[in-house]
């Protein structure tokens, strides 16, 4: 994946985070990979949609979690 659409120094702030994140969520991926493919055909849909959400949402709060980290360690700001 390249970041080259973004300034240097946001580029370098994403490559650091995927890197972190890459980490981070290889459990959770793992989860999830595991739970699709437990499921039946006929099971994919209904309770399992709402496995994976919870799945999804925990790998949104270790991004975000990540991402504040990164921030706080390194003290700047990404302007808007």
């Amino acid at each position: 994946m390249s970041f080259a659409h973004l300034p240097d120094d946001q580029a370098r702030r994403a490559e650091q985070l995927l890197e972190s994140l890459k980490a981070s969520t290889e459990d959770d991926l793992r989860a999830i990979a595991e739970l699709l493919a437990s499921k039946p055909d006929h099971q994919l849909f209904g309770q399992t949609e709402f496995q994976l959400r919870g799945l999804a949402h925990r790998l949104g709060a270790k991004a975000l979690q990540t991402a504040a980290a990164q921030r706080k360690k390194g003290g700047t700001e990404v302007p808007a």
